[in-house]
């Protein structure tokens, strides 16, 4: 019962919490940790320990792999150097740097401050990451960072068990090579195994409550063996075993596994991920009674522990900040590795560094042998507290101050539209091909309305003149209307006890599934930056010889707006700049879609936006941005 009471305190606790901390818009990591902290000093909540074991085996498990069936392996692969400099190299110059000042403060062992450094070294996957989407910082940054938490973990926890092993007996060189041999090799190849046996496994399985019990199993099939596998002292990474997992049965989910178990699957992860990590920094602070007390039983004096402290927390932020210089040159590299990372970026990368639960978790994996053992875990809360509060505070107004900007909302319907684009023309080719005398043209029609309708809802959110609704919102606004009455009446006929239970509820299933799809676009934010012009991205702006033959810009034929609009008395949605001949047109959203007839009858295949802020152009025939 106790226990009971306990865990549902725990999740009441950490959802109003972070509620009030989305209110006050701070982040909700740093917010809980505060309530953790102050909550251990109150005498009738009971002291929580949190294990190591609960940690490594229970929560990281789960975390890293909500993270990672999220993230991209093409992305992963394009920064895979960086990541891996960062991911390894920042964790071992950092193990060995903080260790080296923790030797010269206190008298114990090299391998013991090591090893304490290696606690310390790797930052946070969901701080770093929470914190910066929370911030708004480009794409590629956050990607960085999380591929950065993702596998440091496991550089971390290979340093780690070297440090402790070098305590009780020497190990060479060539050892510590092997361990992180073992460690990466051996978790890498566990996780290929566990995403071969789950695609093979969802190829079969056509229940999205079977699959979704498999998907709770997986990280836990993939890091557990690797904990056991190992060559002597060493063992593979569990940590490494989980994301390498994660990411490709992420990758696959569209191929392997149906729509409708993708839904649920994402519903689950992100509600588990929720829960856990927001649940795992109100138990760091909830931590700190006791620790406390560790150390007051010491006999340390406060001025060296309050150095040792200050040395952890220093040299763990000033050796990123340092390191990330040295590795500016190959840093955040794009187009074959063309480009150079850019002081504010590199700036942010080295103040994301805060730390989380695998550095608190792992000081108490330090062995109870050690002199001043409470010294070292109680350092590790404070590099944890420290950096949460410190950089976690003070990256927004970093991020604000260099310039650096989130994703833009406009760029995004803009890639969409442009994919969308061509999935659709390929799937009403694909119809052309497939459709049969008996077909009715009813039918065929419905079918090429609807496809062509997505995306022209898409093409519908560009454009700074869309004081009028638009199609898009105009249909989206009228059938969430008639679903909320087709709701009400399900709800009433269900009342009546006359039909049966399960026809009810795929009823309101369906018409849930329908008004999800319908509101996912309109929940889009619309906090986007609008003071510069919008163009498509140059890493999807190549490839077309008739983009690169256009002009960016000619003078309009015309007093600017749609003519033909005007002459035959239908609507117009957005306009569109012909590159030829400076014809303005309507849209494709538009009832008449002149620019697109314009196209047709001249042959003039490149047009502009002729909307504000906006000058991106297309082309008709490769249906290409430029």
């Amino acid at each position: 019962m106790e226990a009971a009471l306990g865990i549902s305190t725990l999740a009441a606790a950490v959802i109003a919490v972070t509620a009030v901390a989305g209110r006050l818009r701070l982040p909700a990591p740093l917010v809980l940790m505060v309530v953790g902290i102050a909550a251990s000093f109150i005498p009738w909540i009971p002291e929580i320990h949190l294990t190591p074991e609960l940690v490594l085996l229970g929560l990281l498990p789960p975390l890293l792999y909500a993270t990672a069936i999220r993230s991209s392996v093409v992305d992963f692969r394009a920064q895979a150097a960086t990541i891996g400099l960062l991911s390894v190299g920042m964790v071992v110059v950092t193990a060995l740097g903080v260790g080296l000042l923790v030797w010269l403060l206190l008298p114990i062992p090299f391998a013991a401050a090591f090893a304490f450094g290696a606690v310390i070294a790797p930052p946070d996957a969901v701080a770093a990451t929470s914190v910066a989407r929370r911030v708004g910082l480009p794409r590629r940054l956050v990607t960085l960072l999380e591929g950065e938490s993702l596998f440091n973990d496991a550089t971390a926890i290979t340093c780690l068990r070297v440090g402790i092993l070098t305590l009780g007996a020497g190990v060479s060189v060539a050892e510590v090579g092997l361990a992180f041999l073992v460690a990466a090799g051996g978790g890498v190849l566990i996780g290929l195994l566990v995403a071969w046996l789950a695609g093979l496994l969802r190829r079969r399985i056509t229940s999205p409550a079977l699959d979704n019990a498999i998907s709770l199993l997986l990280p836990f099939v993939a890091y557990l063996p690797a904990e056991e596998l190992g060559v002597g002292h060493f063992h593979a990474s569990g940590v490494i075993a989980v994301v390498t997992a994660g990411l490709i049965i992420g990758h696959k989910a569209p191929v392997v596994q149906t729509a409708q178990s993708r839904l649920s699957e994402r519903m689950n992860w992100t509600t588990i991920q929720f829960v856990l990590e927001n649940a795992v920094f109100l138990l760091i602070g909830l931590q700190a009674r006791w620790i406390l007390a560790d150390l007051i039983a010491t006999d340390l004096a406060v001025g060296t522990v309050i150095a040792v402290c200050a040395a952890a927390l220093g040299g763990a932020i000033l050796i990123r900040m340092a390191m990330v210089w040295v590795f500016r040159l190959t840093l955040l590299r794009r187009d074959g590795g063309q480009s150079r990372a850019g002081a504010a970026e590199t700036m942010i990368i080295g103040w994301a560094g805060m730390r989380g639960v695998v550095t608190l978790a792992a000081a108490f994996v330090l062995p109870e042998s050690i002199r001043y053992r409470p010294v070292l875990v109680f350092a590790a809360m404070v590099v944890t507290a420290g950096s949460l509060l410190l950089q976690g505070l003070t990256l927004p107004a970093l991020a604000r101050r260099t310039g650096l900007r989130g994703p833009d909302a406009r760029e995004d319907a803009l890639q969409a539209a442009s994919v969308l684009q061509k999935s659709s023309r390929a799937a009403l080719s694909r119809l052309d091909e497939i459709t049969e005398d008996t077909d009715s043209a009813e039918t065929l029609l419905q079918l090429r309305e609807r496809i062509s309708q997505r995306t022209n809802a898409i093409w519908e959110r560009l454009g700074a003149s869309s004081d009028v609704e638009t199609p898009a919102e105009e249909y989206r606004r009228l059938r969430l209307a008639t679903l909320q009455t087709e709701r009400e009446t399900v709800l009433r006929i269900r009342a009546h006890g006359k039909i049966d239970h399960e026809v009810i509820d795929d009823v309101l299933y369906s018409l849930d599934v329908e008004e999800s799809m319908l509101t996912v676009l309109a929940e889009q934010s619309d906090d986007v930056a609008v003071d510069e012009p919008l163009t498509a991205p140059d890493r999807i702006a190549a490839g077309c010889e008739h983009l690169a033959e256009a002009p960016s810009v000619i003078k309009p034929d015309g007093p600017g707006y749609c003519l033909d609009c005007e002459r035959e008395g239908t609507r117009t949605v957005h306009l569109r700049l012909c590159l030829t001949c400076g014809n303005v047109g309507c849209c494709d959203s538009s009832p008449a879609q002149h620019s697109r007839r314009h196209w047709k009858q001249t042959g003039h295949v490149v047009m502009r936006s002729f909307e504000q802020g906006e000058s991106w152009r297309w082309c008709f025939v490769d249906e290409r941005l430029g």
